[in-house]
């Protein structure tokens, strides 16, 4: 009945994203796209539906039978890429477009919405649907919603995200870490500028940038167990202005992706050391700004067995176990306060060129995994109020 359901559900879950997708938002610019979502709300008979964490929305559904309360969540924001799909629906705003698939993971909360506002009668406890701004940048959208109650008297928490390196029809997590903490950080090398010609009157900061990064690359490979995932990312380095002057700045930004909190301790004091120490070898200044971002998101093991149970008996989707990856989510924030399960749900199809990676310009996905995916968060609503009643 619940496939029956989605499958008539289907053709308006793709009418919605392909709507969100012609109109994105970056992140805490999501103003059209809170409004839209909270107009469909009212008009679906939602209990609440209110306004929270900037352009965040936190809805209501209580059913008629007791039962616990779960929290079911997807993100609305997109980011500053150009869209280069040749499509109907490709994105209509300059530079900004959906390339994560935020656009479907809220076609399916509210298609989900709709399943279980058909069923109040029969619908134990209460679904709290958390429609969340601002995942794609730090300090995310979760804090806020969190500030604002969303998780008063939650019970549990799944989400979902729509995952192109997979192919439509499978669905993977894990127990534990499943998702990388994310810190970022800026260096700015000051030196002494002059001369192109005569460097000893002068201080180079772009030899002492290029020094440090170079020493950088040893943080992973000499400071962390080797057993310990960890990543150090260098992404740009400016400095200087013609070909015959030395500069007097150099600035650096890169990322930190690892899984234990120990190791993030590690890199961030052997970042520091280094830059102090390089610039001293140099003669040069230093200023770091470290930046710490999303902590690791770490799955509840009984709630990914859950998983593992419902994903094929409920669903039909080939389930599997999720590596640990280094791209980040701020639902991580949800999960260190309550129970809950993040699931990964194939969106890759060759067929229909849904082939590239998320952050791409040309990325798209096959729309048949939004119902894979609304399938699979009511599952496990409904899987975890039966345990309980």
């Amino acid at each position: 009945m619940r496939e029956e359901a989605l499958k008539s559900l289907f053709p308006m879950m793709v009418e919605r994203r392909r709507h969100l997708h012609r109109h994105p938002e970056l992140s805490f610019k999501e103003h059209k796209t809170s409004a839209y979502v909270a107009d469909i709300l009212t008009k679906l008979g939602v209990d609440t539906v209110v306004k929270a964490g900037g352009n965040g929305i936190i809805a209501t559904i209580r059913g008629k039978l007791p039962g616990k309360t779960v929290a079911l969540r997807a993100d609305m924001d997109a980011l500053p890429i150009q869209d280069e799909k040749a499509c109907d629906y490709a994105s209509e705003v300059p530079g900004v477009m959906h390339a994560c698939g935020h656009d479907a993971h809220t076609a399916v909360l509210l298609a989900v919405t709709e399943y279980f506002i058909s069923r109040r009668e029969t619908l134990q406890g209460e679904i709290r649907l958390l429609f969340q701004p601002a995942e794609e940048v730090c300090p995310g959208g979760a804090l806020g919603l969190i500030e604002a109650g969303a998780l008063d008297g939650v019970d549990v928490i799944y989400g979902v995200h729509l995952w192109t390196p997979i192919p439509v029809g499978t669905a993977a997590s894990r127990p534990g870490p499943m998702m990388a903490s994310t810190d970022e950080f800026f260096i700015e090398l000051s030196g002494r500028g002059g001369h192109g010609g005569m460097p000893h009157a002068a201080v180079d900061s772009v030899v002492a940038g290029a020094a440090l990064v170079l020493q950088l690359q040893s943080v992973v490979s000499r400071s962390v167990n080797p057993l310990d995932p960890a990543v150090v990312t260098i992404g740009s380095i400016h400095g200087g202005t013609a070909q015959n002057v030395i500069a007097d700045t150099c600035r650096l930004a890169g990322t930190v992706r690892c899984f234990q909190e120990e190791t993030r301790s590690i890199i961030r004091t052997r970042i520091e050391q280094l830059a102090e120490g390089t610039a001293q070898a140099y003669g040069a200044g230093v200023a770091i700004d470290y930046m710490t971002g999303y902590p690791s998101l770490a799955n509840h093991p009984e709630e990914y067995e859950r998983f593992r149970e419902v994903a094929e008996r409920e669903t039909g989707l080939s389930s599997g176990l999720s590596p640990q990856i280094m791209p980040a989510e701020d639902f991580a924030y949800y999960l260190q306060r309550i129970p809950g399960c993040f699931m990964l749900v194939g969106a890759g199809n060759p067929e229909k060129n849904a082939v590239y990676p998320h952050h791409h310009p040309k990325f798209d996905i096959d729309e048949e995994a939004m119902l894979h995916a609304a399938s699979l968060l009511i599952a496990m609503a409904e899987a975890y109020q039966e345990k309980q009643s």
